[in-house]
């Protein structure tokens, strides 16, 4: 299923190679990229931007 997923680099994503690759859509999915083939986490994006929004506020 990652294969027909179009990753990008997170704008939360730090220079020292604490990357994480993320792919928005009804699911958003996230990724270590330094460990891409280990684990992807997804969920809806009701809860991605209730995340980002939470972030945001703090």
């Amino acid at each position: 299923m990652t294969s027909e997923i179009t990753w990008h680099k997170s704008s939360y994503s730090t220079a020292n190679g604490s990357c994480v690759e993320v792919s928005e859509g009804p699911t958003t999915h996230l990724r270590d990229t330094q460990h891409r083939a280990q684990a992807e986490l997804s969920v809806s994006s009701f809860e991605w931007t209730a995340l980002l929004y939470t972030l945001r506020a703090n």
